[in-house]
């Protein structure tokens, strides 16, 4: 009986001392917890059920097919502005001495007028005249003024022979990075991707950089590839500039995150296109059928309400056809998938884990009163 009693005597112990150990959870020392004041984050949480309701709304949030009116008004007024470092042909009809003065057999790079550090060129009769940042039509009218005082009525034409002045850099993740001139025809953005051969297979769609620089500044504007490839929204589109810079990151975080009652916890990366809640949950070998909770699929995602913390969306799969809106609900980079586990399995958890010592309790038990026998 002395032998039983010390046995439930250590059972009680290891129970008490097991109480922050064996059940599942962290432990940390209180006295190593800061103290600060209590902050209570439920009211920054914005909660809503996984349904039609929901789902419309996400839907008609979505990027669709839109025009850009001020690219096509930007590229109907564009003209080159002539640069340092830029070649000029210039042609005076019927006075080849003035056309190639230099020889009738070399190309027009070689034979024609280099802009200078100083923004200017020299041509005969006319002597230096100053033609940075005009345009070529600029630039005949002011060679046919002058001209004009030596020719009767000269017929003057003026061409760009290279363009060397200004460029735009295409840079991370496309086939081949590249530095591609600015010259006489609009370049947009989707001009200068098709001239880097492209995206590469592990580019971010949704999170290309466009670096212009401004009056006020270098400034970095956001651009959804995604909404303009796949759902043709052309305003996504830009008129490339001089010294403009397009940056495609590599997809690194586009990461969702399955926690929880699943068989395999896992970190997912996103492709191009969209992951869905079902193709999360599928890719993590699925929820556990005994012991998750059905009606405990959450979604966390960070809030874009000012003030909110989170925006959590729950999915109540107790009825198994409610799963069909998982198929619907598009995930976003970062986002969190959490099953939680029913209150039952919690408890066998605890149980499964306090079995084995139990059991050495037991033989304990067995061998002294063996020995007292």
């Amino acid at each position: 009986m002395i032998s039983i009693l010390r046995s439930l005597a250590i059972y009680s112990t290891f129970i008490a001392i097991a109480g922050c150990t064996v059940v599942p959870g962290g432990h940390v020392d209180v006295g190593l917890l800061i103290e600060e004041e209590p902050y209570d984050i439920y009211p920054r949480i914005n909660v809503r059920p996984i349904n039609p309701t929901l789902l419309s709304e996400l839907q008609m949030s979505e990027p669709g097919a839109k025009t850009n009116k001020a690219l096509d008004k930007e590229i109907g007024q564009y003209s080159y502005l002539i640069g340092k470092g830029d070649i000029l042909n210039i042609t005076v009809w019927d006075h080849p001495e003035l056309t190639t003065p230099a020889g009738q057999f070399r190309s027009p790079g070689e034979s024609g007028n280099v802009v200078h550090s100083d923004g200017q060129i020299f041509y005969p009769y006319v002597g230096k005249i100053s033609v940075i940042n005009k345009t070529v039509d600029e630039v005949r009218q002011l060679i046919t003024d002058q001209l004009s005082q030596y020719i009767e009525s000269p017929q003057i034409d003026v061409s760009v022979a290279a363009y060397r002045s200004q460029r735009a850099f295409v840079t991370g993740a496309v086939e081949t990075p590249s530095v591609i001139p600015v010259t006489n025809l609009p370049l947009t953005l989707l001009d200068a991707l098709n001239l880097s051969g492209g995206m590469s297979p592990d580019a971010d769609w949704r999170s290309v950089v466009l670096t212009t620089e401004t009056s006020e500044g270098l400034k970095d504007e956001l651009i959804d590839l995604y909404a303009l490839y796949e759902k043709g929204d052309i305003s996504q589109n830009r008129l490339i500039k001089h010294n403009d810079i397009v940056h495609i990151p590599r997809n690194d975080k586009l990461k969702v995150f399955v926690m929880g009652d699943v068989k395999t916890p896992s970190t997912q990366r996103m492709d191009r296109s969209y992951m869905t809640l079902a193709e999360a949950l599928n890719n993590a070998g699925g929820i556990n059928e005994e012991t998750a909770n059905p009606s405990g699929v959450f979604v966390l995602r960070a809030s874009e309400t000012e003030g909110m913390v989170a925006d959590v969306f729950q999915l109540d799969a107790s009825q198994s056809a409610m799963l069909i809106l998982s198929t619907q609900f598009k995930l976003q980079p970062l986002d969190i998938v959490y099953v939680t586990s029913a209150p039952v399995a919690r408890w066998n958890r605890v149980i499964s884990q306090l079995v084995p010592t139990f059991s050495i309790v037991r033989l304990a038990s067995e061998a002294n009163r063996q020995s007292s026998n």
